[in-house]
């Protein structure tokens, strides 16, 4: 499945015609080496585009419509040069509805020293420029990522790149659609959300099936097609009967390939990206989709349990953010289930009843079969295994009733001590910086959920920066946190969302 267009980043230079010609000719010139580098660092995910440069009103409200209309366009990238009179970027600046960077730059590394005159002085003027530039933008109240540093540097073409992927979340969040196969589970508080609001807010787009359509869709996939898809199952996944007869075992795996290519056809003609299932919701299922949901989630669609729709955009936002990272950890839906409070030990058993990613996995992916005391069908197949070492985030969408709350913890994955033989699930094992008790009691605090989408492969900054474009609150959960200040900066956060 596709995760996103080919998007493409402009990068718009102002300045102004005080200097003369020869200068806006040096202007452009710099310009055009900036961006060369930029494409060639091997820094950035998508390729940055140059614009002439901008040095009136009419030019610069052009150019940011322009950048609206075009559909590859996922934002821009603003640099001034020299002196760029800031009111003549007002009208721009209004009417510019995609993600905006300020990348605080110059063209020269080193002042040079022994050359250095006053025409050298105005046009290289970028400390002078972008504070002008950077005052309009913050006087008019307008979201932008700011990046300050030499273009050609490591660490600033990182920070590009990183931004760009936060900038595809934004401009892919408006075209992602949850299909919810049944309603949300009966009496659960954070699986709810205002649909209307979120598609407001977020621009997702909502909508509620009978599980019974799914069903038409499930009954009419072909005998082939469903031995095509077990045979593949079974030469992908090493095999554990468990004492289970093989036909019968097969039987049961079969109705997950089934599920799978039935469901995956009903969201590919409906353009859903994300999808819910409720175990108490199966209408004529056979099964409660469990290996099939984890298959449609490794393809890159988004998954919440029991409705919880706000969790499954998120976890379709992530796999786009993440989309072509090289050398990708991969991303799950994920629920809080275990403790260990064992000193020094201290962690969270992460998993669902089956639905847990395969690209999070690590070592072998293990296809059981085993009871499931919810849902009142026949046994499931799902895969089971363990997930990978390494860092990573966990998010959690809430609404609060009166806005939405992203919160973010980072936190540190690690093998489990011991085999778990008797659990026939995908697991991870985590604990929460700063430590389990203080990020634990942050995140009750905070009114997380026991949901949350996980990626190994964003950074806690890009979210954070993905919920300042979407214009809500977010709370962070990290190596720095203390309980006291947290709590001042939710009741702080409290009377400044309400004042919005």
């Amino acid at each position: 499945m596709k995760t996103a267009k080919n998007y493409k980043f402009w990068f718009c230079t102002g300045s102004q015609d005080l200097y003369g010609d020869e200068c806006l000719r040096h202007v452009a010139d710099h310009s055009a080496k900036i961006v060369e580098g930029l494409n060639a660092g091997g820094k950035l995910p998508y390729e940055v585009v140059l614009r002439p440069t901008l040095i009136d009103q009419a030019s610069i409200r052009k150019t940011f419509n322009e950048a609206n209309n075009d559909d590859e366009c996922a934002g821009v990238i603003t640099w001034m040069h020299t002196f760029s009179p800031a009111k003549m970027w007002i009208i721009g600046l209004q009417e510019y509805k995609k993600p905006l960077c300020h990348l605080h730059t110059q063209f020269n590394e080193e002042i040079p020293y022994d050359t250095m005159d006053m025409d050298f002085m105005n046009e290289n003027q970028s400390a002078h420029g972008d504070r002008e530039y950077g005052h309009i933008v913050s006087r008019m109240g307008i979201e932008r990522k700011i990046i300050v540093g030499h273009w050609a540097d490591a660490a600033v073409q990182e920070k590009l790149g990183s931004w760009m992927r936060t900038a595809i979340g934004v401009m892919e969040s408006s075209h992602i659609r949850v299909c919810r196969f049944g309603d949300n589970m009966n009496n659960v508080a954070v699986t709810e959300g205002d649909k209307v609001e979120a598609q407001i807010k977020f621009g997702w787009e909502i909508d509620h099936y009978n599980v019974n359509d799914l069903v038409e869709y499930v009954d009419a996939v072909s005998e082939g097609d469903v031995n095509a898809l077990t045979d593949e199952y079974y030469s992908k996944y090493e095999v554990a009967l468990e004492g289970r007869d093989e036909a019968e075992f097969r039987r049961h795996v079969a109705v997950q390939a089934q599920i799978e290519i039935g469901m995956e056809k009903f969201l590919e003609e409906g353009n859903y990206q994300a999808f819910v299932t409720h175990f108490g919701m199966l209408g004529g299922l056979k099964q409660l989709p469990g290996l099939a949901v984890q298959r449609l989630m490794e393809k890159g669609y988004g998954f919440g349990g029991e409705g919880d729709w706000k969790t499954a955009a998120m976890d379709r936002l992530i796999k786009i953010m993440t989309a072509g990272v090289p050398n990708a950890k991969g991303s799950s839906f994920m629920e809080d289930y275990t403790y260990n409070f064992v000193p020094g030990k201290e962690g969270i058993i992460q998993a669902h009843m089956l639905e847990v990613c395969p690209t999070i996995a690590e070592g072998p992916i293990t296809m059981k079969c085993q009871p499931l005391s919810m849902g009142n069908r026949e046994d499931p197949a799902r895969i089971v295994f363990q997930a990978k070492e390494g860092s990573g985030i966990a998010t959690s969408l809430v609404d609060l009733g009166h806005r939405f709350r992203l919160i973010i913890n980072a936190v540190d994955c690690k093998k489990v001590e011991k085999p778990l033989p008797k659990l026939p699930v995908g697991i991870n094992y985590w604990t929460p910086q700063p430590d389990l008790y203080t990020g634990a009691e942050a995140w009750i605090l905070a009114g997380g959920a026991h949901h949350t989408a996980f990626t190994y492969d964003l950074s806690v900054e890009q979210m954070v920066d993905w919920a300042a474009a979407m214009g809500i609150e977010s709370v962070v959960i990290d190596k720095d946190t203390k309980i006291r200040d947290l709590k001042n900066e939710l009741k702080w956060n409290e009377i400044a969302f309400r004042l919005k």
